[in-house]
C-alpha cells in the first residue's frame, strides 16, 4: 500500500470506525470541515479494499486507487470530501477480526500520524428482542468481539504515536447499554459494558501523558440530520442553537448536533478534560437502547 503521508493534514488525522449514515458519517463530515484528513472505516466497502477521494478532479498519485463503482463508504467519503473541501479515504474494516483490524490501520497509519479515533462500531441487535436461552453463542461471542475487543484493538494500533507525541484523542460511543443490563439484550449490554471500562482503564493510564480517552453514552435513537448539511450548520450560533433544541420534540437525536460534542471532546483544554458524557434529546421520555 502506497505511503500518502505528504497528502494528509498537518493536522494529523481523524480515523473514524464505524461509519453508517447517521452518526459516523456526521462525525468524519465534522471534522473533516475542522481541516482534518479523515479516514472512515465501516465494512461496507464492496470488493475495494482501500480507496481515497479527494474535492477535485485533479490527477493525482493515489489516482489507481480511485474507486469508479462506488459502494455506500466511497459515496459517503466522495461527499464529504466534496463538500468540506477535504482529504477523506474510505477503508474496509472488521471489528470482529484482529487481522482485518490491523490491515486496515497500516493503511490509515500510512496517511500520517493519527490525532484522533473515534469507535462507533457495534453490532446491530435483534428485533423483536431475543430470548437469553435462544441467543447464540456465536452471535453472543461476535457482539463482544465489535464492541469491545475491536475497540481494544483499535485503541493499540494508534496510542504507540499519540504517546510518542503526547497528544491524541480517543473517543468511545456507547449507550444506555453501557450502564444498565437490559432483558434480553445481555450480547449488547456485555460488550458495551466492557467497552466503557476499556475507557476508563485508558483515560486513567494515558490522560496523564497528554492523551484525552472519554466515553459518550448516546442515550436515545439517533436520526438523520434534521438540517440540509453544509459547512455553515456544522458552526456553532445563537441561531442553529435554537433550531437543534426545537428539533428535538420527536426524541430522536440529530447527529449533527452530537458530532459537535465529539469535537468539543477533541479540543477541550487538558486542565478540565470529560471523561464520560451522556447525550440525550430534550424531550426523552427515558433511557433507550441506543
Amino acid at each position: 500500500m502506497r505511503n500518502m503521508t505528504s497528502s494528509a493534514s498537518p493536522k494529523g488525522i481523524a480515523a473514524i470506525v464505524g461509519v453508517g449514515p447517521k452518526l459516523g458519517r456526521s462525525i468524519a463530515r465534522k471534522f473533516a470541515h475542522e481541516g482534518y484528513t479523515v479516514a472512515i472505516l465501516a465494512r461496507d466497502l464492496g470488493q475495494y479494499p482501500f480507496s481515497t477521494h479527494t474535492p477535485t478532479p485533479t490527477p493525482t498519485p493515489q489516482a489507481e486507487l480511485l474507486v469508479t463503482k462506488y459502494c455506500r463508504l466511497s459515496r459517503f467519503a466522495d461527499e464529504i470530501a466534496r463538500d468540506e473541501k477535504a482529504q477523506v479515504f474510505a477503508i474496509r474494516i472488521d471489528c470482529s477480526d484482529s487481522r482485518s483490524i490491523k490491515e486496515a490501520f497500516e493503511g490509515v497509519l500510512s496517511l500520517g500520524f493519527v490525532e484522533v479515533l473515534v469507535y462507533n462500531a457495534y453490532l446491530p441487535v435483534s428485533w423483536p428482542p431475543t430470548s437469553f436461552t435462544d441467543i447464540r453463542v456465536d452471535h453472543f461471542e461476535k457482539s463482544l468481539a465489535v464492541s469491545s475487543v475491536g475497540a481494544f484493538h483499535c485503541a493499540q494500533q494508534v496510542l504507540p504515536g499519540m504517546v510518542e507525541r503526547g497528544r491524541g484523542t480517543i473517543l468511545f460511543t456507547g449507550c444506555s447499554a453501557s450502564l444498565n443490563g437490559i432483558a434480553c439484550y445481555s450480547q449488547l449490554c456485555c460488550g458495551k459494558f466492557a467497552m466503557r471500562a476499556l475507557s476508563q482503564c485508558l483515560a486513567r493510564e494515558y490522560q496523564p501523558i497528554g492523551v484525552h480517552v472519554a466515553h459518550i453514552i448516546i442515550d436515545g435513537i439517533v436520526g438523520s440530520p434534521r438540517a440540509a448539511v453544509s459547512a455553515s450548520s456544522l458552526v456553532p450560533n445563537s441561531s442553529s442553537v435554537g433550531e437543534q433544541q426545537q428539533s428535538g420534540g420527536d426524541g430522536m437525536l440529530d447527529p449533527d448536533a452530537l458530532a459537535q460534542t465529539y469535537w468539543h471532546l477533541h479540543v477541550q483544554d487538558q486542565s478540565a478534560w470529560t471523561q464520560e458524557i451522556d447525550l440525550r434529546s430534550s424531550s426523552s421520555s427515558g433511557p433507550r437502547l441506543f
